[in-house]
């Protein structure tokens, strides 16, 4: 088992950028997840709700970061210095908030007002007690620091599909940060914790999923082969803790170190119980 991919979101729900190597710390892979948009009021605007968020590229260059969209051109965007109260679903983190300029050509590239909120060293926040465990730091990633997705898994999914005359997906759809090469679907399911290069990693929460592994991360289009049908088939979870279709793993680095792709990943704890998930027939 080996790491095939390692990607960083720079920008909350915009594209991502695939790497060859990282250092890994408690936040998980540096410059991910440092920047994202927000409403006028400070409340966090994704994909969701905002597909062509999708067609922008963020970079983090020379203490800011350089935005680009094909049709619109590259900005740079530099924190202003003025911090503002942000809403990542029920976290509050301060942050600081590019200048007025950034804010008013990223509202007219997406056709509404945003504002660019930056994960500085003044912003705090934590990941679930109720999942971690203790204290871990996290930026404005959905919940947890690092998300882990397999390829035997997509393809058992891709299989549902095509057997069931769908279209199959790519894994850019489920925006993971690594990707582990596996033989074996869903074995992801009873670990509890891995370890690369000498770092472990709790699997600490399966990531549930919705509207955005429907839109081509590239586009933002949901004109294109949709795996949802495909995980309501296979993946609902059995657990009411964490309900809805479920794929890939939310990860909680327990050390600092370095990852590369190639690198060998091993089960060092196992959940031999696995997780629940409902099962029906196919459609």
């Amino acid at each position: 088992m080996r790491v095939t991919e390692l990607n960083i979101y720079p920008l909350k729900s915009a594209r991502g950028i695939a790497l060859s190597e990282s250092h890994v710390s408690a936040e998980g892979l540096p410059g991910d997840r440092r920047a994202m948009l927000t409403d006028p009021s400070g409340h966090f605007i994704t994909q969701r709700e905002l597909p062509d968020i999708a067609t922008v590229l963020a970079r983090h260059v020379d203490g800011g970061m350089a935005l680009s969209r094909e049709k619109n051109g590259e900005i740079f965007a530099r924190p202003s210095g003025q911090r503002m109260d942000v809403a990542v679903w029920k976290s509050i983190v301060s942050a600081n908030i590019a200048d007025d300029d950034t804010n008013g050509t990223l509202s007219a590239w997406l056709g509404r007002e945003v504002k660019l909120a930056f994960f500085d060293d003044a912003s705090n926040r934590i990941a679930s007690l109720e999942w971690t465990g203790n204290e871990t730091p996290v930026t404005f990633a959905d919940g947890y620091q690092i998300l882990v997705t397999t390829t035997a898994s997509l393809a058992a999914l891709n299989d549902n599909m095509r057997d069931n005359g769908e279209d199959a997906v790519g894994m850019e759809r489920f925006r993971p940060n690594i990707v582990l090469d596996t033989d074996e679907a869903w074995a992801e399911d009873r670990w509890a914790a891995i370890e690369i290069g000498g770092i472990r990693f709790d699997l600490v929460k399966p990531c549930a999923r919705c509207i955005m592994t429907t839109q081509d991360q590239m586009t933002g289009s949901r004109d294109v082969p949709s795996p949802m049908k495909a995980m309501g088939r296979i993946r609902m979870s059995g657990d009411r803790r964490v309900p809805g279709p479920l794929f890939g793993w939310n990860v909680t680095p327990r050390g600092q170190g370095r990852l590369s792709v190639g690198d060998v990943a091993k089960v060092v704890e196992e959940r031999p119980e696995g997780w629940a998930i409902k099962r029906r027939q196919a459609e």
